[in-house]
């Protein structure tokens, strides 16, 4: 009897053992020839669905898989009149002789600008005025009040919005605005605001507020599109003010808390045409989720918009929704055309080979690069990714630093102290990949500059990663390095 249960067990284990074998063969097939995914993304998942068969395909099912052709279809072709509008007007201007030599004598800002606009439909800004946050109380302070003075509309786009001291201040701002007849949206992601209820929004609904998650989760923490994220941040009141940058909402942006310490970030106010870019992003990624949809968005684009500024300035948006890679391919374009000094802030630094080589090469061509990196995880397997790659360019000659007042999360690049991005994307696959992101590419060298003198003040809180420094690291953090490095594209 023994002997046959015995053979029994073998031939279940077999079959079931057989039966894993044939799915990780098919789920192999799919990430290879259906879902045309990079290389490097293809190897770690490929590495993960046959080292760990079962938890790999559940992985894959949950955060592995693409966004179809149809959906990237269907993003892509919203009616936008309001927008429509401002890009006929700006054509128009574009097509007058010499238009780009009247802003700018630099070839590589000149190229930049045509690229971002003639492939992307980045409208180029001349009168935007920009002012620049690097705390987070004084961001929100700066937003309560203009919230205080809309009069029209309120829309408000998160990854993160907790509903902890911060968020329960900025609602109760929206309520107010609720009560006065504005129109209040809440866009946040369901993933990076999962532990936000909408129930948390009770007053602000019952007021005619509307909020609605990005990609909702079927069940808590349960999504196959939980890989792909809202990561923007903007804020458009009136249709005349915008807020982008890398601040969301919750208390750890605003005070020290012992997990990070002083939250250091970028954020911008911006005024002018620019915001017309923001609100026409804002009102694509809204309609997208087919809830509340704005059918008519003429009322949100003003015919004239107000502002005192002489700043250039153009916001650039990817995403998985994207045939390309916008901001990766800005990015590349701003290293490949410095000639003396790169500065580059991250929390994230996992780059794809493009990048990666970009800046080693800019470095071997002798330009100067300089890498703020955070001396402390928010997420381990990130971290010690970043860490690897950054001390790679050490190697090179790069001059990469640790922040250590706390988190640095800033996501800015500043070229030869002349022009410089700010926004959401951090300097990593997913943000390249599989974020929807947003960044403003500004043209303008005072403000290049007082972005470089913020980021030499935070060298003086920060450490030098040097080789030696880097040689003392322990064996498990080689591990953990190595692993973190398979797996990067994934993260």
């Amino acid at each position: 009897m023994n002997d046959i249960f015995n053979i029994f067990s073998m031939l279940v284990r077999s079959y079931f053992g057989n039966v894993i074998i044939l799915i990780n063969i098919i789920l192999s097939f799919i990430i290879i020839f259906r879902e045309r995914k990079s290389t490097a993304s293809t190897w770690s998942w490929l590495f993960v669905v046959n080292v760990v068969p079962i938890v790999g395909f559940i992985l894959y099912i949950l955060i592995g898989r693409g966004i179809s052709d149809y959906r990237i279809f269907e993003l892509q072709n919203q009616n936008r009149p309001g927008f429509e509008r401002e890009i006929a007007q700006a054509k128009k201007a574009y097509s007058e002789d010499r238009f780009l030599t009247k802003i700018t004598d630099n070839y590589v800002i000149g190229q930049l600008l045509h690229m971002l606009f003639v492939s992307e439909e980045s409208i180029v800004s001349m009168n935007t005025e920009i002012d620049l946050f690097t705390d987070g109380r004084e961001k929100f302070d700066a937003l309560i009040a203009d919230i205080e003075k809309a009069q029209h509309h309120i829309h408000v786009e998160y990854y993160i919005f907790r509903m902890d001291k911060l968020g329960k201040e900025l609602t109760q701002a929206l309520i107010k605005a609720c009560r006065r007849g504005v129109e209040v949206r809440i866009l946040i992601d369901a993933w990076g605001s999962n532990r936000t209820k909408l129930k948390a929004f009770k007053e602000l609904i019952a007021l005619g507020g509307k909020v609605v998650y990005f990609f909702p989760l079927i069940l808590p923490l349960i999504n196959p599109r939980t890989n792909y994220r809202l990561h923007r941040k903007i804020v458009v009141i009136d249709g005349k003010i915008g807020y982008t940058g890398g601040f969301n909402v919750g208390d750890e942006y605003v005070s020290i808390t012992k997990k990070f310490g002083y939250w250091r970030d970028n954020h911008l106010r911006v005024t002018g045409d620019i915001v017309y870019s923001l609100q026409n992003r804002f009102i694509m990624d809204w309609n997208s989720q087919h809830e509340h949809e704005i059918t008519n968005s003429l009322p949100y684009f003003p015919e004239k918009m107000p502002s005192s500024g002489n700043v250039t300035a153009q916001f650039v948006t990817s995403g998985p929704d994207s045939r390309r890679e916008q901001i990766k391919m800005a990015y590349l374009k701003m290293i490949n055309g410095a000639e003396d000094e790169i500065i580059i802030q991250t929390p994230y630094y996992i780059p794809d080979d493009a990048i990666h080589e970009a800046l080693k090469l800019a470095l071997l061509s002798g330009v100067k690069v300089k890498l703020l990196i955070p001396n402390k995880p928010d997420h381990p397997f990130v971290y010690w990714a970043t860490y690897y790659y950054s001390a790679s360019l050490v190697k090179y000659g790069a001059d990469v630093y640790t922040y250590e007042n706390g988190f640095v999360h800033a996501k800015t690049i500043i070229i030869d102290g002349t022009f410089a991005s700010v926004g959401s994307a951090n300097f990593d696959y997913r943000s390249f990949n599989l974020d929807f992101e947003g960044n403003m590419v500004i043209y303008d060298k005072e403000f290049a500059e007082q972005l470089r003198d913020n980021f030499h003040e935070d060298l003086t809180l920060s450490k030098q990663l040097t080789l030696e420094r880097y040689g003392e690291r322990s064996t498990f953090i080689r591990f953990k390095e190595g692993i973190a490095r398979l797996i990067g594209p994934m993260l």
